[in-house]
């Protein structure tokens, strides 16, 4: 299927319903205040609408019908008066859960293994430390956005080898052959200025990427233009071959299916969900809650009630002044002499409710992570504040070990295939003659210990006596080498007073394959392989 035409909707009527929902998850993602306000309470209070558009605003009338109303009645949902400021105040745990899910997925690089040794370390070189941060990044939009779109790019004016980068899940027009995805649209804003809307389009198909510019508005795609008259993309090609025949160079990843606000949208029924996803109504509570605590700070300060007779003439015509102006309040009563009116001076001091509100916030942030598919340790919360025994601590981890193991079952096999395009791109585009494999992607069980926790399993074997001084340290160093282990095993029988030189002379025949009964006596070598100096 070509680029259009031009001269339609942009973006095309049809994505209405999942652009409208992903405009509330970047709202919250973002904690963007003007963006929730405007989501929330704008003009019309509950119209989520972006822009003002006929088309896009007929597309929504069935999303408003059906929660319009509702949303409304939320605390950002309540206009603030023309008159005051606002002092709504917002926590961003969106970002925070969809930055928790990027570090349980790659919290430690991805391995790409493939049975060919050449193949192996060119594959190495594709995938270096550069696409775990790429990887990172994804993870992260991919939770708080409900999916990312992953695509190959390579320009050999910067890199020697193709690469992997994200496209946002609000850029992108994906086509779906039944749950596969078989193209897909990218498309961005490289100039605007005033009506005019410059968008540059990018569609990946198997074995081939074309690119367009096109001159249009905020709401019309409007006409093609040449690609050259644009620094952005001056140097791309209208069709550019991929050499993957059959193979798409892009690829979507999920954050969670199924999602059940697109259950009955063809236009989303493969994309995912994000991970606060329902979520919302908890994450308004949890700002309306905060922001009247902040409103109790502010009125609970102390303040003095003065009769005006009190304060301090400053002469005919000047006033009157008080010591401290930030205490106290004037007062005068009505129709009485103000030298005696009666007045005293009072104080008044608000009750400040820390422990109310802190109270319920901490119950909404634990309804919050739980609605997210994560345990309350997870994020630092204490669940019920109870003592808890290991096993129970490990059993309240267990809703957060799930949600990981699901994640890696959308991400393990997308890349896999990604890791595969790549290697034939590398190959077509770049020249090299390795043979491309498709590898097995391990990424880790996400399970990382603290110092203090190896520590006190350190501890404990050393008290059962359940495991030499090598094994501890190995575990305490899982990527040391043989030589290395060996040399801190000595240095710490040293320092405790076991060292024995003969015994480690012996030990290190029996290494090396020589005769333990003398142990001067060298090891064994091998004809085929040359001495060592």
């Amino acid at each position: 299927m070509p680029l259009p035409a031009g001269n339609e909707v942009w973006p095309p009527p049809a994505l209405d319903p999942v652009t409208t929902q992903l405009a509330v998850w970047s709202a919250w993602y973002s904690s963007d205040l003007d963006a929730i306000s405007a989501l929330y309470g704008g003009p019309t209070a509950g119209d989520p609408a972006r822009g003002n558009a006929s088309a896009q605003n007929a597309a929504r009338d069935s999303w408003r019908l059906r929660i319009g109303r509702t949303i409304a009645r939320w605390f950002w949902g309540t206009p603030t008066p023309a008159t005051e400021k606002r002092t709504k105040l917002h926590l961003p745990i969106a970002r925070d859960i969809a930055s928790t899910s990027a570090d349980l997925l790659f919290g430690e690089p991805p391995t790409f293994t493939v049975e060919a040794t050449e193949t192996q370390a060119r594959l190495d070189e594709l995938t270096g430390s550069h696409l775990c941060a790429t990887l990172t990044e994804a993870a992260e939009l991919c939770a708080g956005m409900g999916g990312i779109y992953l695509r190959i790019c390579w320009d050999k004016t910067l890199r020697d080898r193709p690469w992997i980068s994200a496209v946002h899940a609000d850029g992108a027009i994906p086509e779906w052959r039944w749950d596969a995805l078989v193209g897909v649209t990218f498309w961005r804003e490289i100039a605007v200025d005033g009506q005019k809307v410059i968008r540059h389009l990018e569609r990946h198909e198997p074995g081939h990427i074309l690119h367009g510019v096109y001159e249009g508005t905020a709401t019309d795609l409007g006409k093609p233009v040449d690609l050259a008259a644009f620094p952005e993309t001056a140097g791309l090609q209208p069709v550019i071959e991929t050499g993957t025949p059959g193979r798409l160079t892009a690829g979507y990843v999920p954050n969670m299916r199924p999602a059940p606000c697109w259950r009955h949208e063809p236009a989303g029924a493969n994309l995912g969900r994000a991970d606060f996803d329902g979520a919302e109504p908890l994450m308004d509570a949890l700002d309306e809650t905060y922001s009247s605590l902040m409103r109790d700070i502010r009125l609970g300060k102390a303040r003095l009630h003065v009769p005006a007779a009190y304060l301090e003439s400053q002469g005919p015509g000047k006033g009157a002044l008080w010591e401290d102006r930030e205490l106290y309040v004037p007062m005068t009563a009505l129709g009485a002499n103000k030298l005696d009116a009666g007045l005293q001076i009072s104080e008044t001091q608000f009750a400040i409710r820390v422990d109310e509100h802190l109270r319920t916030a901490a119950d909404l942030l634990q309804r919050i992570a739980q609605t997210s598919g994560y345990s309350a340790q997870t994020f630092g919360l204490q669940g019920d504040g109870g003592l808890a025994t290991a096993t129970e601590v490990d059993a309240r981890k267990d809703r957060t070990t799930a949600t990981r193991a699901k994640k890696v079952n959308y991400w393990a096999p997308e890349l896999s295939e990604l890791a595969l395009t790549l290697q034939l791109v590398d190959k077509a585009v770049f020249g090299h003659g390795y043979t491309p494999e498709r590898p097995d992607v391990d990424m880790g069980d996400g399970a990382t210990e603290s110092p203090r926790q190896i520590a006190e399993t350190l501890e404990l074997l050393h008290r059962a006596e359940a495991a030499s001084i090598e094994t501890k340290v190995r575990m305490l160093h899982p990527d040391w080498d043989d030589v290395r282990v060996r040399q801190e095993v000595d240095g710490i029988r040293q320092d405790s007073g076991m060292f024995d030189p003969i015994e480690a002379a012996v030990d290190d025949t029996f290494r090396r394959g020589g005769d333990p009964a003398d142990p001067t006596q060298p090891a064994p070598t091998d004809p085929a392989v040359p001495p060592t100096e």
